[in-house]
């Protein structure tokens, strides 16, 4: 019992060692000799696994998961025609075993056989007799009840440890969670039984992608994509992994082939319109979006995505359509995107008051939806400072990766860090990629080294100095698949002020700009636009203010303990000298200018952001202190903003 316990939680090793304790004593028990043999398979020691699982089958034919095991055996040697004729032989005579039809499916798709694969791993999951309680924790999980589905996963486990679905589903929980390396150890584990399940292939791909390892993603999928042609599901993650590897045109591609799989789903032609608005195809983008809202007319989203594109007017129709949909009970998300929506659209006529009143409406609908504190970030922000001070720093001197290519762009949301990247991304040494997440993914993983996940920053202090440079070499190489071949890269990623000691620290010679903006424009600007996420910040105006000023905190501590390292680069100044400002950034990039960069709006590549529509215009200053417009209402964000105010009377 103890062999086979260990055997179906995937210890191998421990499992082979009882088996072997039994067979020195009684050669002849099957059950360990088997045991013997799938422990033996599931360390990769195929051709030693063959022997014992040939032996069990020999003395009883009707063992069944032995001979399933010995048919997995000849599979991983490569001999299909043996596997099949073992399979062939289970089915017949117990045509309700799911182990046997899974590696059934495997056997087929080695062959090329792909409808026949199909076909197989549909009959392995129609005799699974877990299927009822399988597809109740996957009804659970994509409600977002978390606890319900790993109950359950967890249930079926307790049972059967090694049970694919099950393995698979606490997988799903984990991503869901944001523990991406969890859940790939745990399909690692599902990839023993069966490596071609579908199941496992998709929630592989995912993990792969949460992790940054793009490039194995992809091939994930194209694998996958030979057995479900016709998932659209499977399009779709093809799909986010060419938006993310900034491979647009090919994440088009996806996407409408996942809409003309699934033409009933909304929320493809929504995507496929979000894709057209990245690649500047805006004609495409809004009939995307109208033909959104042909097929639902009351889905606030698509009505934000039509302001989010800033110069598009909305009709008197439109903007009644949008008021008969307004509901105080109704979805707060989607009555937050409606308000949003509804405020850019009385903005644009003027109406600034009653724009205000949709802003301030939708932030408090949207921050119902989250938990977020500002005291925490104020205490991180104090501990960043405490742990990463100038001896700290100057003890790690050249303990990192030595590599030139990253630019890092950071600062606040709706400051001008789009605009800066795309002068850069002018330069003919410089690819934009966009907002990447390594930085942060490094972060986290440091945070969850602790039960409460809150080790970081202080456990950067225990870090070995060869461990930076492997930090850096690992995110030169995570990011290796979003770039073409130019020679410096952007991660324009604004949340990264918080972590300029960490970048310097893994990547001593990247540059780092600190795109900076009046705080009223910035914090208002983030405060009228709808974040899809990550901006928790930005739904109350005393939390953008008291964020702001941590923000300046940071930056003045980068400044003193790293002097010279963060090039500020102010947003108004900008606007109104740019060749003297971009050849200043040029230079602190240690470019040589270009004239490209002067005409930035030109240059035709993919923005994801919410800048994408402006930064193909030429630069203006309207925006430079836009906020006066709102006047009084604005007074709690100015009361928040305190005394920081003084540092910016240069603006009229």
């Amino acid at each position: 019992m103890r062999a086979l316990a260990a055997l179906r939680l995937g210890q191998a090793r421990t499992a082979e060692a009882e088996a072997r304790a039994i067979q020195a004593t009684a050669p002849d028990d099957l059950q360990s000799l088997w045991i013997l043999g799938a422990a033996l398979l599931d360390q990769d020691r195929t051709n030693e696994a063959i022997d014992p699982l040939e032996r069990v089958v020999a003395a009883a034919p009707r063992f069944w998961a032995a001979r399933t095991d010995l048919a997995r055996a000849h599979r991983v040697a490569g001999r299909c025609d043996l596997a099949q004729r073992e399979l062939r032989q289970v089915l017949a005579a117990a045509p309700a075993f799911e182990a046997a039809w899974r590696v059934y499916g495997d056997t087929w798709v080695d062959l090329g056989r792909y409808p026949e694969a199909r076909g197989a791993y549909e009959r392995a999951r129609q005799c699974d007799p877990q299927a009822r309680r399988i597809d109740e924790a996957s009804a659970a999980l994509a409600a977002e009840d978390r606890r319900r589905a790993e109950r359950i996963f967890r249930e079926i486990l307790a049972g059967d440890p090694g049970h694919v679905g099950a393995v698979c589903g606490l997988a799903a929980v984990a991503l869901a969670a944001g523990r991406a390396a969890d859940a790939l150890r745990l399909l690692q584990h599902a990839t023993k039984q069966s490596p071609h399940l579908p199941l496992v292939m998709r929630g592989t791909a995912q993990a792969l992608v949460d992790l940054g390892r793009l490039s194995d993603a992809e091939r994930s999928l194209r694998r996958l994509l030979l057995i479900e042609p016709e998932n659209p599901k499977n399009w779709v993650q093809l799909g986010n992994v060419y938006t993310r590897m900034m491979r647009q045109p090919e994440a088009l591609a996806a996407f409408e082939e996942a809409a003309r799989l699934n033409p009933g789903e909304v929320r493809l032609r929504l995507s496929i319109g979000h894709l057209h608005k990245t690649l500047g195809n805006r004609p495409a983008c809004e009939a995307a979006y109208r033909e959104c809202l042909a097929r639902a007319p009351a889905m606030g989203e698509v009505y934000w995505a039509l302001a989010d594109l800033k110069t598009y007017v909305f009709s008197d129709a439109e903007i009644a359509a949008m008021q008969a949909l307004l509901r105080d009970d109704g979805d707060d998300v989607d009555q937050a995107h409606l308000r949003f929506a509804l405020g850019r659209a009385f903005e644009h006529r003027r109406e600034y008051a009653t724009a205000f009143e949709h802003y301030a409406s939708g932030n408090r609908r949207r921050r119902k939806t989250i938990a977020y504190d500002i005291r925490v970030f104020e205490a991180k922000t104090r501990r960043v400072r405490e742990c990463f001070d100038a001896a700290f720093l100057a003890g790690r001197a050249g303990a990192g990766f030595e590599d030139p290519a990253p630019i890092f762009i950071v600062g606040l949301p709706r400051s001008g860090s789009t605009l800066v990247e795309q002068i850069l991304a002018s330069h003919s040494a410089v690819e934009g990629t966009f907002e990447l997440p390594n930085v942060l993914t490094i972060v986290r993983e440091f945070d969850h080294s602790d039960e409460a996940h809150d080790a970081y920053p202080e456990v950067v202090r225990a870090v070995p100095a060869g461990r930076f440079a492997e930090l850096g070499r690992r995110y030169v190489e995570e990011t290796r698949p979003l770039r073409s071949g130019a020679p410096r890269f952007i991660d324009k990623m604004p949340n990264n002020f918080s972590h300029v000691g960490l970048i310097h620290c893994i990547l001593p010679q990247a540059t780092i700009i600190d795109v900076r903006r009046h705080p009223m424009d910035a914090c208002f600007s983030t405060f009228k636009q709808h974040f899809a996420e990550g901006q928790s910040f930005s739904y109350d105006l005393e939390d953008l203010g008291r964020y702001y000023r941590c923000y300046l905190g940071l930056m003045d501590h980068w400044d003193a303990v790293l002097p010279g390292k963060v090039l500020q680069l102010r947003y108004e100044h900008l606007v109104r000298d740019p060749e003297r400002q971009i050849r200043r950034l040029l230079a602190h990039c240690g470019l040589e200018f270009e004239p490209a960069c002067l005409a930035f709006h030109a240059t035709k590549r993919a923005v994801r952001t919410a800048s994408a529509e402006q930064v193909r215009q030429p630069l203006y200053a309207s925006g430079v202190g836009y906020w006066r417009h709102f006047g009084p209402a604005l007074d709690p964000l100015r009361r928040a903003l305190g005394d920081c105010l003084g540092r910016f009377e240069d603006e009229p």
